[in-house]
């Protein structure tokens, strides 16, 4: 709205009382320019790494761990050498039926282990996918405002340098004492740009750290979903395919179709890859919890740079 038309609109007592704002001094300008340099991009910077952080804090691979561990610790307890001693004396003593029993029964405990692995996964994959573009958009910002801070750095630096040439110009010249105050103004606003650039190169270092622990991080994420999926689809797929079938034949007391040899490296494998999973599994946390601290120790060099 027109000034001149808001003050017509005033009472003359009103009008009486408004006092005229000071002329804002070029001096002060450049002082807060020297002083909150790229404040905005800081406080962005700060928003995003809490997000990042908060994101970090939902990912939880224990519960996963857990079912690992669990198939991991029944596996081991499937005993073929109850189907190898199946022969003419167990089949007149009985033992062979009572063999063929306990080997499906250890067949079984295994097989519901790992449908409540399946479950976890497939549980921990849908909760990651729904993160993962919020992530990923998180990240994407993040290292727009981090550049912006390091080209804010980029661009202090040289201004300072310039301005530096300057002063011992001025200082060698002859002048009055209104251009000495000028040039000692102008050395102390130097001095606030130098704390300044000080403090965001500090922020920098830490974002960048940061950075590179969330691409850490992601990358173990997809190389864990690689491999879970291979898992899933691959050794445990072939495993099923290969010990259901002599599962049913010892339940029965029948002839199993497939060879014995043949179905031990197939549960040999399932035993070496969940053991790898496990694995992965730890490697993934521990690569959270790094991340973590990274986005700690960046919210506190955010902090004195806000």
């Amino acid at each position: 709205m027109d000034p001149d038309r808001t003050a017509s609109l005033m009472t003359p007592a009103k009008l009486a009382q408004v006092k005229p704002r000071a002329p804002v001094s070029p001096s002060a300008w450049l002082d807060k320019m020297a002083m909150d340099a790229g404040h905005q991009h800081v406080a962005r910077l700060g928003e995003l790494a809490e997000d990042l952080r908060t994101q970090s804090g939902r990912r939880d691979y224990r519960p996963l761990a857990a079912e690992l561990a669990q198939l991991a610790e029944a596996l081991p307890r499937l005993d073929f050498g109850l189907l190898q001693a199946r022969g003419f004396m167990a089949r007149l003593s009985g033992k062979s039926r009572t063999a063929g029993a306990e080997f499906a029964a250890q067949y079984d405990q295994i097989d519901t282990a790992a449908q409540a692995l399946a479950a976890q996964v497939k549980s921990l994959q849908a909760r990651h996918g729904e993160q993962a573009g919020l992530t990923d958009r998180s990240l994407l910002e993040f290292e727009v405002e981090f550049r912006a801070i390091e080209k804010i750095i980029d661009q202090g630096s040289r201004w300072l340098q310039d301005m530096r040439n300057q002063l011992k110009a001025r200082e060698s010249a002859s002048g009055d004492a209104a251009a000495r105050r000028l040039i000692e103004e102008d050395t102390a606003r130097c001095e606030l740009l130098v704390a300044r650039l000080k403090s965001l190169r500090a922020l920098g270092t830490a974002a960048q750290h940061a950075q590179q622990q969330a691409q850490s991080a992601a990358a173990r994420r997809s190389s864990l979903a690689q491999m879970l999926q291979r898992a899933l689809s691959g050794e445990l797929k072939e495993w099923r395919k290969r010990l259901a079938p002599l599962a049913d034949a010892a339940r029965t007391g029948s002839a199993p179709a497939l060879s014995l040899e043949g179905s031990m490296d197939c549960h040999r494998d399932l035993q070496l890859g969940v053991k790898q999973a496990i694995a992965d599994c730890g490697q993934a946390q521990a690569q959270e919890k790094a991340l973590a601290e990274a986005l700690d120790s960046l919210a506190a060099q955010v902090k004195p740079a806000a």
